[in-house]
């Protein structure tokens, strides 16, 4: 680790706790995910020129088109899921693996996909980094999920797509939830709840991500 990052990890107790607040402010409710909020260094999973914005509350970008989503957002999507208590989750979209960090201190197993190999690679180091040992990576498209993993107590998708893909709640076990952005143009954050063969939808907030895209970058 660079003497840059060094520092700003030293310091980063206080603006993770900082961040904390203002997320409690702002509606999040689940001592737990704030308290795993606070303990994961956000400045990891950023590039050195980024790092010293880690614990703002805003996305940032990590290359190829995608960015680290907003701290809101990732304790929100988090909180949705936890509120159900699974205990298997799918995370389609890897990215720096910041939310797949705090999903691995939170749940069971995380099965995680990501279609941008370099960004897989680089999310696998930080989460070795962390010791985060329940976590298994796949570079594949994640519209598809994991279909040969599932079903699934739980799945977080951070892209959005136009719609919930069908292969997706295929691999919903019962009583499991679905959590998306979904939309082009205009997109809000959906639950998904499967009840058998019937699915429970309520949107919950307007949202903005970068668009779930088909095919697999090597």
């Amino acid at each position: 680790m660079s003497a840059q990052l060094q520092g700003i990890g030293m310091t980063s107790r206080r603006t993770r706790m900082r961040l904390v607040q203002r997320l409690r402010e702002s509606g999040i409710e689940s001592d737990r995910v704030l308290e795993i909020i606070g303990e994961v260094p956000r400045h990891i999973f950023l590039d050195e020129a980024l790092a010293h914005r880690a614990y703002e509350d805003t996305s940032l970008p990590i290359g190829y088109g995608q960015t680290l989503s907003q701290p809101y957002i990732v304790a929100r999507m988090t909180e949705v899921l936890h509120h159900h208590g699974p205990a298997r989750i799918l995370e389609l979209g890897t990215g720096s693996g910041y939310q797949t960090a705090v999903l691995s201190r939170l749940f069971e197993e995380v099965y995680s996909v990501e279609r941008i190999k370099p960004l897989q690679d680089r999310a696998r180091d930080r989460l070795r980094q962390l010791g985060a040992r329940n976590v298994l990576l796949k570079h594949a498209d994640g519209g598809m999920g994991w279909p040969d993993r599932g079903p699934f107590d739980g799945i977080i998708v951070t892209a959005a797509p136009g719609d919930v893909p069908k292969e997706l709640l295929a691999q919903l076990a019962d009583n499991g939830v679905l959590i998306a952005p979904v939309g082009e143009e205009k997109q809000v954050l959906v639950e998904v709840v499967r009840r058998g063969e019937h699915f429970e939808r309520r949107e919950l907030e307007p949202v903005n991500f970068v668009p779930l895209l088909g095919g697999v970058i090597r």
